[in-house]
């Protein structure tokens, strides 16, 4: 049974998420303060962690940060719950580490969606990194062992939704990838209306790469109104019709 912890300032919510998961099988614990809720997931190690942003003391940001930086839980998944939903607000959430972004009010069989996408999606290992393969296209090389990405001579560290997006980019690098085949393939969700997940992390990869480049134009080519392609140097790209 997965065990899930809940941290958020409002009790109707916390009741309502806890009482929802519970009846799909969920092992399923709160917290309403952030200090608490913390210690908790030290104490529990739980399987995904759902976090509310605005709270007293700690906000959602610096916690999920604090989170990551704590070696025995760094890779829980962390799903963020909250009513900001600017994309500033997401791009903020996942530079501190968040694995997902759900905005409220929310549905809650979409949260148990998600719930179960993510799930899945931490207890898959990739093939690619049980063989410590290298992946390289062009000048651009995932390292899947250690989550990074080399340009040349140049590397960086990816998180693992980073380095997932990338890889499938990679995967389809002489054509456009829809942001609904990024949301399966990566997230393991249907969703044709969440393109602010996708943008947001679209965002993020491309200045980790830029920082690594000195290349002028972009490695992560957006292409309106369908999706994006990847163009690294020393690959032909065909033009997309």
């Amino acid at each position: 049974m997965n065990k899930i912890i809940v941290i958020d300032d409002d009790v109707a919510i916390l009741e309502l998420i806890r009482i929802n998961l519970e009846l799909s099988g969920y092992d399923c614990k709160t917290a309403s303060n952030p200090v608490v809720g913390f210690q908790m997931v030290k104490q529990e190690a739980p399987d995904l962690i759902i976090l509310d942003i605005m709270m007293p003391e700690i906000d959602g940001y610096s916690l999920a940060h604090k989170i990551r930086q704590t070696d025995e839980i760094k890779d829980t998944p962390i799903i963020m719950l909250t009513a900001l939903g600017e994309l500033d607000d997401k791009l903020k959430g996942f530079n501190s580490g968040v694995d997902d972004y759900l905005t409220k009010p929310f549905e809650i069989e979409e949260l148990k969606a998600r719930v179960l996408a993510l799930l899945n999606r931490s207890r898959k290992i990739p093939e690619s990194i049980g063989r410590k393969e290298l992946l390289t296209l062009g000048d651009i090389t995932l390292i899947p062992e250690s989550y990074t990405v080399k340009i040349l001579d140049k590397e960086t560290k990816l998180t693992p939704m980073e380095f997932d997006i990338l890889n499938v980019l990679m995967q389809h690098n002489n054509s456009m990838v829809s942001s609904k085949m990024l949301l399966k393939e990566v997230w393991g969700y249907n969703e044709d209306e969440d393109v602010d997940t996708i943008r947001v992390h679209i965002r993020h990869l491309r200045s980790k790469l830029d920082k690594i480049s000195t290349r002028k134009n972009k490695y992560i080519e957006t292409i309106y109104g369908g999706g994006y392609r990847l163009v690294p140097a020393g690959i032909k790209i065909n033009p997309v019709k």
